[in-house]
């Protein structure tokens, strides 16, 4: 009995533990002229109710009997008719409100209210519960939020280059679009996520492959708002060309060829001159060795010059020795008339004859 007894317990525990409670975003960014929604759930004691069974209610925290939502929009507030929504199903406890077209003074507080209709067998009560101490405090943006940019900081040329694109808002029934100043063939992926309180990002990814005119080009990545309020943020794209070795291997092997090619050209002017002196060295006995060791002796002032000094004496020595050189004579004035002119000749066949003395000693 006592087992059965915990058994039960167990089991409708949840269901009796049951309280008047809602869970409600505090504060949240609203952008003017643009949408919001307020994120709420909410739990009653009693058991599940369907939807037909339950009445939802916003109102103002200071006026429960204004309200700002209700099924029956004749009991609305005429600043709010028109422009209020509950997204939320109540049978799932879910009493998610959505302002379109938000206005300057839609700053709240607002508050949720929920009332259950009485059953079939009683139909004099019913149950309802203000969740005043769970309420909603909207902060007016008149400006919508920048998209924020993410990328690399350089491209390459040829290569895959990506970007991202992510704006925050709070209308999530109305999101923004997200596009970009360039072309998207290549491919554009957009990602929706839920930030949680009441706040969810939307990205966009864009995907290409820059080209070397899109150096210094800029990408600008634009927002736009439900009721067409727009943002916009713009990056600069800087693309460097595919790293290669060209500017290093090309000049590299003009200055290696033209260092062989040289190498080569010397080579054969050397080898040549070698082959020449040797050549020259071969000819014994060639005008050039003549000259070669005349100028040699010449210059050194050997025997060579003084063999040659003293072969020309030689020469003049026998010169003088196998020949006399004749002494002029005089003759005398008595061996021959004064008046004659007339000479004997020698018979040591010298024919020579001065004419000097003929003539001193003929005026005598």
């Amino acid at each position: 009995m006592i087992s059965f007894c915990l058994f039960l317990a167990v089991i409708f525990s949840p269901v009796l533990c049951e309280q008047w409670k809602a869970n409600v975003v505090k504060n949240l960014n609203a952008l003017v002229s643009s949408c919001v929604v307020v994120p709420c759930t909410f739990s009653y004691p009693n058991e599940d109710l369907p939807t037909s069974r339950l009445r939802g209610i916003w109102h103002p925290f200071k006026s429960k009997q204004d309200y700002i939502y209700y099924e029956d929009q004749t009991r609305v507030l005429d600043s709010f008719k028109g422009r209020t929504k509950l997204l939320g199903n109540l049978g799932q406890k879910n009493c998610t409100l959505e302002i379109t077209d938000v206005k300057n003074h839609d700053n709240g507080p607002f508050c949720f209210r929920v009332e259950l209709a009485p059953t079939e067998s009683d139909t004099s009560t019913k149950d309802k519960y203000s969740f005043v101490e769970e309420c909603v405090t909207l902060n007016m943006l008149p400006d919508p939020p920048k998209p924020t940019l993410h990328s690399k900081d350089t491209g390459t040329v040829g290569h895959v280059y990506t970007i991202s694109c992510t704006v925050e808002h709070s209308c999530p029934s109305h999101p923004p679009s997200l596009t970009w100043s360039r072309s998207t063939e290549d491919g554009v992926i957009e990602v929706y996520t839920d930030m949680l309180h009441g706040i969810w990002k939307k990205q966009s990814i864009l995907t290409f492959i820059p080209e070397e005119k899109d150096d210094h080009s800029d990408i600008t990545c634009t927002a736009e708002f439900h009721e067409r309020k727009t943002s916009s943020a713009t990056k600069k794209l800087h693309v460097k060309r595919v790293e290669n070795n060209k500017h290093i291997i090309i000049p590299a092997v003009v200055g290696i060829s033209i260092a062989v090619i040289f190498g080569v050209v010397c080579a054969l002017i050397v080898k040549r001159y070698k082959g020449r002196i040797a050549e020259l060295q071969s000819q014994d006995g060639s005008m050039w060795n003549r000259l070669s060791r005349l100028s040699r002796r010449i210059h050194s002032g050997g025997p060579g010059q003084f063999q040659s000094t003293q072969r020309v004496n030689k020469v003049k020595t026998h010169v003088s020795t196998d020949q006399k050189v004749p002494k002029p004579r005089f003759p005398s004035p008595k061996s021959q008339p004064k008046a004659c002119h007339y000479k004997q000749d020698l018979d040591d066949g010298d024919d020579y004859m001065n004419t000097a003395d003929l003539s001193v000693y003929g005026n005598l």
